[in-house]
């Protein structure tokens, strides 16, 4: 096969993030917001569709995914409740 007659080459693949050294941040902050980010939990929350559609029309008005509005929201009700994690 001539040079001109190769199929063009292909990208290579991203490595997965596995905490090599390519993958640490640069500086002490990056990395303590890549630490929370990666001790988040999960959860299953079922919404009433017209309050998930409020919820995400206010996310929407305040720049924000319906996931990290609700995050915020949850969080405020914490500390206005005054139960807010020791060390927080």
């Amino acid at each position: 096969m001539t040079p001109a007659s190769r199929p063009p080459e292909r990208p290579p693949e991203p490595e997965p993030a596995d905490g090599t050294a390519a993958d640490r941040p640069a500086d002490d902050a990056t990395a303590g917001r890549q630490r929370r980010r990666r001790e988040r939990k999960s959860m299953l929350l079922r919404l009433d569709p017209d309050l998930h559609d409020a919820l995400a029309r206010w996310a929407a008005d305040e720049l924000r995914s319906t996931n990290a509005h609700v995050e915020w929201l949850l969080a405020q009700a914490v500390k206005d409740a005054g139960r807010t994690p020791r060390g927080r």
